[in-house]
């Protein structure tokens, strides 16, 4: 990297403390886009705030008001304990099995690679997750959910993945790669985080419209 493009000293000490420290600032950022992900996505789908009891103390109302809840923390525990970890060790042997090797045979392969190897773990471990934060009780209700989900988001996954490791290969520099992709995923997690909670809403807005009609039609 040229002195001409020197990065910005908060991104050259980022990339000082992921070189030093890989794994742990990978979860501690990763911890951080999910939370914020979370928080950003409910107010983008304008989900209905949960207000606190009305003796709450003004700081609780305002994290209320701005969707900072339980599952916003959860969504932090995971990007900390099991979205860092895996990506890290996983996308860490599949540039090793590649470094070196900038042929366009190379770079097709680590393409295919990174959606038969790396990618259905990473939604398999995504889905598992997503269950049991959304409250499932039991190994059963984990695997509906793996099953029920699984292939809508890995097609996403095998859209996105190859049009941003393409563009990486071609305009990004190797030790920007982190930042990079964790920018690329947190846009599309928070634009499917938001429509998800949009799509749950006009479900749940559907079925009390139909109990309503019904209770109306019984009267």
């Amino acid at each position: 990297m040229s002195a001409a493009t020197k990065p910005h000293p908060l991104l050259l000490s980022y990339l000082q403390q992921l070189a030093a420290h890989p794994l742990r600032t990978k979860a501690v950022t990763v911890a951080t886009l999910c939370f914020l992900q979370e928080i950003l996505g409910s107010n983008i789908a304008r989900v209905p705030v949960k207000k606190p009891s009305p003796g709450a103390p003004l700081l609780f109302q305002l994290l209320a008001r701005a969707h900072v809840d339980l599952r916003a923390v959860k969504m932090a525990l995971y990007g900390f304990l099991v979205s860092a970890p895996i990506s890290h060790y996983l996308v860490g042997m599949l540039q090793k099995a590649f470094a070196g090797k900038t042929g366009t045979g190379a770079k097709v392969a680590q393409i295919v690679a990174n959606n038969l190897l790396v990618a259905p773990v990473q939604t398999s471990a995504y889905l598992a997750s997503m269950a049991i934060i959304s409250g499932a009780k039991s190994v059963e209700d984990v695997l509906k959910t793996i099953r029920a989900g699984f292939f809508s988001v890995i097609r996403i996954t095998w859209i996105t993945s190859p049009l941003a490791i393409t563009f990486a290969q071609r305009f990004v520099p190797v030790e920007l790669w982190v930042p990079f992709f964790n920018a690329v995923q947190f846009v599309l997690g928070t634009y499917f985080n938001a429509r998800v909670k949009q799509i749950r809403m006009a479900a749940t807005a559907r079925e009390a419209q139909k109990e309503k009609e019904n209770g109306n039609k019984e009267e």
